[in-house]
Formats: C-alpha cells, structure tokens, sequence
C-alpha cells in the first residue's frame, strides 16, 4: 500500500498534471464547496475526508494540542501543544511568522519582485493601488523580499515575528490559483491575481514592514484577531480597515483555513538569517532576518 501510495504521488507531482489538476479546473467554485465541506460535523465525513489528506500530504498529528477533531476545519486551524514552538528572543532578529518552505526571496529592487526565477512581479500590484499602499515601494525600496509557502499539512496559524503594532489592514479580492512552485513558475504575477490581505506593520524598534497573506484554491479564507470578520471570498468590504493591535513577539495574529504563502517585505536594514536558503523548512519563531 505504501508502494503504490508513493507512485501516486510521484505521478501528481509531474508537473504538467499538477498544473492541469490544480489549476485548469473551476477553482473558486471548488473553494466554496470545499470550505462549507470543511464545516460538516459528522465524524464519517471527518475521518473519510482526514484519510484522503492523508494519501495526498504528509500530514502529521503529533504535535497538535487536540487529537480529535469534529470537522475537518478544526483539524485545519489546530493549535499546537504549548511549548513546540520558542522563539528566538533576540531583539535584532524578526522571526518566521509561520512554519513553512522557504521560497524566492531577494532585494526589492526599482519596485520589483520575484515570485520564482524569471517571474518578476511589481510590488505595487500586489498591494493595489489604494492609498494606504501607494508609499510602500518606495518606503520598501532596497529591503528584502520572502516568499513562506505552507503546505497543506503544515500548522496554519501565524504569528507575529517581533514585538509590533498592526496598523492597517488592506484586503483584496481575487482568483484562487494553486501557489505550488509548479504554478508560480508557469501563471505571471500569481500572488497579484489571487485573494489576499496586506497587513501593514510597525516594528517596536521603528521599522515599518508588511505580511501579505495570500490565499490559494481551496484556501480563500483567512482569520486575523484584530479584525471582527472572516476574510473571505463572500466577504464584501471595507477594503481598507484600520486597526491598532499591539502584539508581543511570537504572539498569534490569526490563521489560514488551510495552507497557503506569506510575503514579508522588509526595508533596507535587514540581513538574511545565517543559514536562510530556498527551500528550507523553517519553523514559527525561527530566526528570518537580523537587523544589521
């Protein structure tokens, strides 16, 4: 079983047939059906719906604070049990704000960004051009840029990577393209079309920086604390929303429905993490960057 559980992976991840049954299907109205499907409390469903996880993913329980779960939702935004995840104290360093793969990442260059190798992407575009975002090329100009894809079976809550203040929060409407590496390194400006939430950031030490959450298929669905609604494809507005929210380092900001990316966008002042490579696995609290 195992075997042919493996062969089948392997046969999904070709990438012409990743791309086609990940992408070329009717992905919004899969999203939606897969977010009310994620609700049903009915332990059939849940333990049905965990198994077929379980064959596509690597999905692991074990550091879950609860083992079971009355929906699969529930085993979607599972905390963790306490202590599993420290965070490094140093206050020059930002810390990963989720546990994830580490993906393209660079200097933010003329306003310009990466999303893989040759699919450059303006950071104007992802952040719309409303007028809370329109200083933040130039505010960013010669930072860094990070791409943290989680997968689906990963831990999906984030948190803060520094002793900071949530400002503002722009939320944008949009498509929900798969963001595997197979994707980003076939649809131009991917992380521009899809669902998204700009969460613009002050850091205790005085440095602004923004984590934009993006949604993907079957994920179009984001939870953040210091906001009193689900950030969502149903959701209709305001698309710019102020808030004050102080958090301690390592404190949770909110969570994905399921897995999807975070972009970090730093300005310049800010080195790599020793060690920091594309695709790396990074755990929440993990050094990301050092303040130079």
């Amino acid at each position: 079983m195992m075997k042919i559980r493996k062969l089948f992976q392997q046969t999904l991840l070709q990438e012409d047939l990743n791309f086609l049954l990940t992408n070329r299907i009717p992905r919004i109205a899969l999203t939606h059906f897969m977010g009310r499907w994620s609700q049903i409390k009915n332990p059939f469903v849940v333990k049905a719906s965990m198994a077929v996880w379980r064959w596509f993913s690597d999905l692991d329980l074990s550091e879950a604070k609860q083992q079971k779960f009355d929906s699969l939702h529930a085993c979607f935004t599972r905390e963790l049990k306490p202590g599993l995840r420290p965070v490094d104290p140093d206050p020059k360093v930002l810390t990963s704000p989720c546990d994830a793969i580490v993906g393209a990442c660079g200097v933010i260059t003329e306003g310009q960004v990466f999303q893989a190798k040759g699919f450059p992407y303006r950071l104007q575009t992802l952040l719309g051009d409303g007028a809370a975002c329109r200083d933040w090329p130039e505010a960013l100009e010669g930072g860094k840029f990070l791409t943290l894809r989680l997968t689906s079976s990963m831990y999906h809550r984030f948190h803060a990577p520094h002793h900071v203040q949530l400002q503002h929060v722009t939320y944008i409407s949009g498509d929900t393209w798969n963001v595997n590496p197979v994707a980003l390194k076939r649809v131009a400006q991917l992380f521009c079309k899809n669902e998204r939430a700009v969460l613009h950031m002050l850091a205790q030490s005085g440095e602004p920086f923004l984590i934009v959450p993006v949604a993907a298929v079957l994920v179009a669905s984001m939870r953040l604390h210091a906001v009193d609604v689900l950030l969502n494809l149903r959701y209709k507005g305001p698309n710019e929303i102020p808030c004050q929210a102080d958090y301690a380092k390592g404190q949770e900001m909110g969570w994905f429905e399921h897995g999807s990316t975070i972009l970090v966008f730093v300005p310049a002042g800010f080195d790599w993490a020793d060690g920091l490579t594309p695709g790396m696995r990074i755990k929440m609290g993990e050094p990301l960057l050092t303040k130079a």
